[in-house]
């Protein structure tokens, strides 16, 4: 199924550990990425989660820039915060007499500063047994994995939509096929009598042989000749749609198809020779453009 990179999604969780109530929330949401990368916002003390985060979050994603952020609350957290007094107290020391000697240097510490400085304020969290806390991550692990669930389904859900477009897309370039196709072969005609106009208004009176013109003729068609790219868009168009039904992450592939219609469309308006087979050719480009910019949003 095609997924999209952009999606958001959250999950409510809660438990209750030796006595203590604790209630998160977490948040997550991607948005279009070369490659997979996930950044966390995490309580002082969660840091350590982020490794396993990635992990699981991969299981459910491939692409696209993620971030994640876990509001966490206890029991206790509507109380005064607890400070660690020694702490604090040695580096309000260490920042004065800092300040003493390059005073005119470093303005005065600010009490901000010094409270948040890692570690002054310890989490509430701190006092959870070594037991009590891995039954806390564990707790949080589970609830992750179910946002990122969540996430998935909403990138598949968005994917959904994306396709329909990129469908109807891909429909009105291949309608453009034939047409081209047409117009290409009605070509060598076309040259054959401009051509023989040409040599008409400037030969002067010397007269060109029939064998001559046809030589000219041959050499004017073959420059001129599309067929190998109607045959290769048409092929390019085979390929998207299969791809489009395919499973799996497939944006990165459809993005290099992106190139290959593109340069089939650049060689038909190169190569023409008539206006009205340049005017499909433009059409072509801005369908493909149109398509391709679908495509960034696949996963």
């Amino acid at each position: 199924m095609i997924s999209s990179m952009t999606g958001f999604a959250s999950q409510k969780g809660s438990a209750l550990i030796n006595q203590r109530q604790f209630d998160w929330v977490w948040e997550i949401k991607s948005v279009n990425g070369k490659s997979f990368d996930l950044k966390s916002r995490l309580p002082f003390g969660y840091e350590s989660l982020t490794a396993d985060l990635k992990e699981n979050a991969a299981k459910f994603l491939n692409r696209g820039s993620v971030q994640v952020v876990l509001d966490l609350k206890s029991q206790s957290d509507a109380g005064l915060p607890k400070i660690n007094d020694d702490l604090l107290a040695l580096l309000t020391e260490k920042a004065l007499a800092l300040y003493q000697n390059n005073s005119e240097f470093m303005g005065k510490p600010s009490p901000t500063s010094l409270l948040s400085m890692k570690g002054v304020i310890e989490n509430d969290d701190a006092g959870l047994s070594d037991e009590d806390d891995a039954l806390l991550r564990q707790q949080l692990r589970v609830s992750f994995a179910a946002v990122c669930e969540k996430l998935a389904q909403d990138r598949q859900a968005e994917g959904a939509k994306i396709k329909t477009a990129l469908e109807n897309i891909l429909r009105q370039i291949a309608q453009t096929a034939p047409k081209i196709a047409d117009i290409a072969g009605t070509l060598p005609a076309k040259m054959r009598d401009k051509l023989a106009e040409q040599v008409k208004q400037w030969s002067d009176g010397v007269d060109v042989s029939e064998d001559r013109l046809a030589q000219e003729l041959v050499l004017y068609v073959t420059r001129a000749d599309i067929r190998e790219e109607v045959d290769r868009l048409q092929a390019h168009i085979k390929t998207a749609e299969d791809l489009l039904n395919a499973d799996g992450a497939v944006g990165r592939r459809l993005d290099f198809l992106c190139q290959e219609l593109n340069r089939e469309a650049n060689t038909t308006c190169s190569k023409s020779c008539d206006i009205a087979l340049t005017n499909m050719g433009m059409e072509l480009k801005a369908l493909v453009e149109q398509f391709r910019e679908q495509v960034q949003n696949i996963e």
